[in-house]
């Protein structure tokens, strides 16, 4: 791994915790070379009606994940998210979401992501699928990327 690519996996991970969306979500992201780690603590303001964590947080865990695994590949612009396909298979209600992506097919212009959710136990708690396409949005420090 060179130096460029470690200064590249820095400064998507600064530009992901910088989103305003994730001072609610407090999540942490560690990326390498066409992988991604997103942990999420569970709070119970993400819980429905049947005090567990909402679907919508199993999404935004995978689809994050997924997502920075793919633009960790691409070094001058933003990824985006062009279809996703998410499994709920158990609920959580405590402990902390581990949202695990990696690239598992790059084409010119299509990249494709795989990845899983965890608890706290290493139980599988969902699963997910996402094609990404690089933008015309630029890498720059005008979207926090720094």
């Amino acid at each position: 791994m060179t130096d460029a690519s470690e200064s590249h996996y820095r400064k998507l991970e600064r530009m992901y915790l910088g989103a305003p969306v994730n001072e609610y979500f407090r999540p942490t992201i560690r990326i390498s070379e066409g992988e991604a780690e997103v942990r999420i603590p569970v709070r119970t303001e993400f819980f429905h009606a049947a005090h567990a964590v909402h679907g919508s947080v199993y999404f935004k865990a995978l689809d994050d994940a997924t997502f920075f695994a793919a633009n960790s590949l691409v070094t001058d612009v933003f990824v985006l998210t062009a279809s996703f396909n998410l499994y709920l298979l158990r609920p959580i209600s405590e402990g902390t979401l581990v949202a695990r992506g990696r690239v598992v097919n790059r084409s010119k212009r299509v990249i494709i992501a795989e990845g899983v959710v965890v608890d706290d136990r290493d139980r599988e708690i969902a699963r997910g699928s996402g094609s990404f396409l690089p933008s015309t949005i630029q890498l720059t420090s005008d979207i926090g990327f720094r």
